[in-house]
């Protein structure tokens, strides 16, 4: 049996959204009230599914996949309102936490506004006899919290560089020497503690919500996690690293019609002969914890569990890579052992060969469809909804895509007369891509919130391979015309897309 087969999916309709797209007066989305008016929203709109992105704190460039610990949540979605409502901030305090309001998240801002705001809570916090709540949330987050919190603190304590930097006693974790900061940094370790806790505590609270509305969340879990990261210290024999800590092969991808010197990611790639000693011990956490938090969860290129394309680390682009074997069916069946069924979508985009696709399909994960895609060449495209399958996610664009509005106004002549012909219709509109998407056969279809307001290119959320200037876009409720929920509603019973 597949894990599909275990438990069949309606067709049904979802919008994808970060959390720090919010609208709110505090430089970023959060966890607060917004995030509830957004469920509200999307319940009135007939919209079942929310995807969001890795709800991990964002390393290098504010990226959510450049996550300092593939486990934690990022304390800047901590919502100052729900601090007041805990008695843990006073009024005035919350309200200094307030920043202009604007397009864009101004990262460096709301990082030093949230810190702030933090610590007055995390003082009152110190005052009282810890609640039970606090008490087993670091019980049942000890797999990770403790490693996760010293690292944190020690990063801080030795100025923020990466961790193959520190002493050599620290980098490779002499116990004695960790004991001791430990000690010395216990306050640091608390605060993080204590921050992980109000975002775990706040995003339960969320979850609660979305779930007696009857939607559910699609979470993210890249493949690969962050060379600086809790855990990448915390586990160096699991990922190919020099005895110095720098990696000895890094992930990417390799030269395509996209980039001709490839895509180097930098990620460290798994020791996969170690994970598969210890059962895979380390990935059945991974998805365990991230399934706690949502409902299903997208595995971010999928197609590096069949191979994955590993490059010298000394090597300044992708184009002298290999490709080396990953797992295959064997982790998911040694995870399936023991948490039943997984209900994954593989992000299986980009060059996917015949091995991958026996993977996929033969775990029975529904891949990924994307209209911009679609109209390249002919009536065969694979993302054209007339030769897709039921178990598919088809989406307008993606978070790594322009808005459709701003690919629509750059599309070549050949994809405009493509879909032109396709639609029959003189001009094509993001609506009618919307109209396409809800009528495919796919079972889910996903529109960005991009695409339901039908912003242009200044929304898109990410350009892949620009370091900085991605992240941090919000919309704001007056953008949202009036009769949109409606429409959409509309959509999703046309399609049969409206739960029963």
């Amino acid at each position: 049996m597949t894990d599909s087969e275990a438990k069949p999916n309606p067709r049904r309709a979802g919008i994808l959204l970060h959390p720090t797209s919010l609208p709110g007066r505090f430089g970023i989305g959060d966890l607060g009230p917004e995030a509830f008016n957004f469920l509200e929203f999307m319940a009135n709109a007939g919209q079942r599914l929310w995807q969001i992105l890795p709800l991990t704190p964002a390393g290098a460039g504010n990226s959510p996949y450049a996550a300092r610990s593939t486990f934690a949540a990022n304390p800047l979605l901590i919502s100052p309102d729900a601090l007041r409502d805990q008695g843990l901030i006073e009024d005035a305090e919350r309200d200094a936490a307030t920043l202009a309001e604007g397009e864009r998240i101004d990262f460096a801002a709301v990082k030093a506004s949230k810190e702030r705001v933090l610590r007055h809570a995390f003082v009152r916090f110190c005052g009282r006899a810890a609640p039970e709540a606090f008490l087993a949330f670091r019980e049942h987050a000890r797999g990770w919290l403790p490693d996760y919190a010293l690292f944190m603190a020690l990063r801080r304590a030795f100025g923020g560089g990466s961790w193959v930097e520190w002493p050599e006693e620290i980098r490779r974790r002499d116990e004695d020497k960790l004991d001791a900061a430990r000690r010395d940094l216990a306050g640091e370790i608390a605060f993080t503690e204590f921050k992980q806790w109000c975002a775990f505590d706040q995003w339960a609270a969320v979850k609660r919500f979305a779930t007696e509305r009857g939607i559910a969340i699609l979470g993210d879990i890249p493949i690969f996690v962050d060379h600086d990261s809790a855990d990448a210290w915390a586990n160096q024999r699991i990922f190919k690293l020099c005895p110095d800590g720098r990696p000895a092969v890094v992930a990417g991808v390799p030269p395509d019609v996209f980039a001709a010197t490839g895509q180097r990611w930098g990620n460290p790639v798994y020791r996969w002969d170690v994970l598969r000693g210890e059962r895979y011990a380390w990935w059945r956490e991974r998805l365990h914890a991230t399934l706690e938090l949502v409902d299903i969860v997208r595995l971010d290129h999928f197609r590096g569990f069949q191979a994955a394309w590993e490059i010298p680390a000394n090597e300044p682009t992708a184009e002298h890579g290999h490709w080396v074997e990953g797992p295959g069916r064997e982790l998911f069946d040694d995870v399936r052992a023991d948490l039943g069924p997984l209900p994954v979508v593989a992000e299986d985009l980009g060059l996917i060969t015949p091995e991958v696709r026996q993977l996929c399909d033969g775990l029975g994960y529904p891949g990924m469809k994307v209209l911009q895609f679609a109209f390249g060449d002919d009536h065969k495209n694979p993302y054209l909804p007339h030769n897709l399958t039921e178990r598919s996610v088809i989406y307008t664009g993606t978070h790594d895509n322009d808005t459709t509005a701003g690919w629509l106004a750059t599309a070549s002549e050949h994809e405009q007369e493509n879909m032109r012909r396709y639609l029959g219709k003189p001009e094509v509109a993001t609506s009618d891509l919307v109209r396409l998407a809800y009528a495919a056969v796919a079972e889910t279809a996903i529109v960005p919130m991009q695409d339901v307001l039908e912003l242009g290119s200044e929304a898109r959320m990410n350009v892949p391979g620009r370091p900085d200037g991605n992240w941090g876009w919000r919309f704001r409720w007056e953008q949202l015309d009036s009769s949109r929920p409606a429409w959409l509603r509309e959509l999703a019973e046309t399609y049969g897309r409206l739960a029963d």
